[in-house]
């Protein structure tokens, strides 16, 4: 799908690297909580990634905003963050392990007379038993244990549509280690009961901060933890018919749950669900449906379908597979008047280790194509990253793994300087920026 149909997604870096939680593995370099939360440097940056990505890659892509802990940041900064995402035609989704109150949320999304930002919001929450310092499970024993965490978290989602009719878009997200590898399986199941959209998994990687590297990471593999997604599934997951960049990083389903099933948007199994994505793809992959108003899309439309009217018939054969798949129209219909159709995605992004990523890069920039099978392989999958990083000071677009692996730790030394840490007197944790300054030292916490 990569460049046929999207361009893949970007992210933001340096913007904002300090977490109020430790985890083991964690991705952050050792110097990123030694860099302070500055409103002001998050905008500017953020604003310079964004242009930066929109001359390069297009009008339109998916963007994370990401760092360390998105709601150290002021709902009023979060919010402008979000605002010049989409300024530069970024569909922004932020990063967070969700733990704030509802009350952030709401002033992330509402101005100050509570009239909303956004139409539509996405935010995708990382919970893994790996988290040390959640409030009300400090040092989680099992998966199992943040159930209730998980689902309050979108629940504050579900309130946020119902009381002021914002949607939202919502990823799970869950770090795989050995230890929690054979708790992948139970965890699918519980999350599908919840509204959440994507369940996405990263087996762990030796990146970032060597001091939180506690196990053999080695032992988990990409096809381990899509065995597990698909046995808390209860059933196999088609990923072939939408890859997006090279397998070895990436694998990802995407349809639709109707009653509890998932049914593939493009079975990989059916050669009439594959002739019909490459037809639609080779006639209309280019066009862009988010982001464009009402006119103008319905023009697209009129337009592809003037090119190309037999594809009318193809799309409608292909959705009435879908249709077969998911039991029958009459089984959808059901469901959908009971609210059991959502759109649902399953993803493994399997980042690889910085001692491969330095050396692979160091002899990509050079033009050198390695002659280690190990180092070969990942220059081959830095070439077909999916996932991209903006350094408006070079003009550059770099893979989120040379982000993470290479440069980040020089990176984060030189915020370090630029943003020193305010005295601990002052402060603050999840500040609003509209409601009143909550200070730090939860009890729990204060002790870690």
């Amino acid at each position: 799908m990569l460049g046929r149909s999207a361009i893949g997604c970007e992210g933001t870096h340096g913007v904002f690297p300090k977490c109020d939680l430790t985890c083991s593995p964690c991705y952050h370099s050792a110097d990123a909580n030694k860099v302070r939360v500055d409103g002001d440097h998050t905008r500017e940056q953020v604003d310079a990634q964004m242009r930066l990505l929109n001359e390069i890659r297009g009008p339109r892509a998916h963007a994370q905003l990401i760092g360390g802990e998105v709601s150290l940041l002021s709902a009023a900064d979060h919010a402008a963050a979000l605002q010049a995402m989409r300024k530069y035609g970024r569909e922004p989704m932020s990063m967070t392990h969700g733990d704030f109150d509802p009350e952030y949320l709401r002033d992330v999304v509402l101005d100050a007379d509570g009239i909303p930002r956004f139409e539509r919001v996405s935010f995708a929450a990382h919970f893994d038993s790996l988290m040390r310092g959640r409030r009300g499970a400090v040092r989680p024993r099992s998966e199992a244990e943040l159930d209730p965490f998980r689902a309050r978290f979108a629940q504050m989602f579900v309130d946020l549509e119902r009381d002021h009719g914002v949607r939202s878009y919502l990823a799970h997200n869950m770090t795989v280690t050995p230890s929690n590898l054979d708790e992948v399986a139970s965890t699918t199941r519980a999350v599908l009961e919840m509204p959440f959209d994507m369940l996405s998994f990263q087996p762990a990687a030796f990146v970032g901060d060597d001091r939180r590297w506690k196990e053999d990471f080695t032992e988990v593999s990409i096809d381990r933890v899509w065995q597990q997604i698909e046995e808390g599934a209860g059933q196999q997951l088609s990923w072939q018919g939408t890859q997006f960049g090279d397998p070895r990083c990436n694998r990802y389903a995407t349809g639709l749950r109707v009653d509890g099933r998932f049914v593939a948007l493009v079975d990989a199994a059916d050669p009439r669900d594959l002739a019909a994505r490459d037809r639609l793809l080779a006639h209309h992959g280019g066009m862009i449906f988010g982001g464009t108003s009402t006119p103008v899309l319905v023009t697209k439309i009129i337009r592809a379908v003037a090119r190309h009217p037999l594809d009318v018939g193809v799309l409608i054969s292909h959705v009435r597979r879908v249709v077969r798949r998911a039991g029958g129209l009459a089984r959808v219909l059901s469901a959908a008047r009971r609210r059991r159709i959502r759109s649902s995605s399953f993803v493994v992004h399997n980042f690889m280790d910085a001692v491969q990523v330095a050396p692979a890069w160091e002899l990509m920039e050079r033009g050198v194509r390695s002659d280690d099978p190990l180092l070969r392989e990942t220059q081959e999958r830095l070439g077909a990253c999916m996932y991209a990083m903006s350094h408006p000071e070079s003009g550059r677009l770099v893979p989120a793994c040379v982000q993470h692996s290479v440069l980040d730790p020089a990176e984060n030394i030189e915020l370090r300087r630029l943003l020193p840490l305010a005295p601990r007197s002052s402060i603050t944790a999840r500040p609003s920026g509209l409601t009143e300054v909550r200070p730090t030292g939860h009890p729990e916490r204060s002790r870690l």
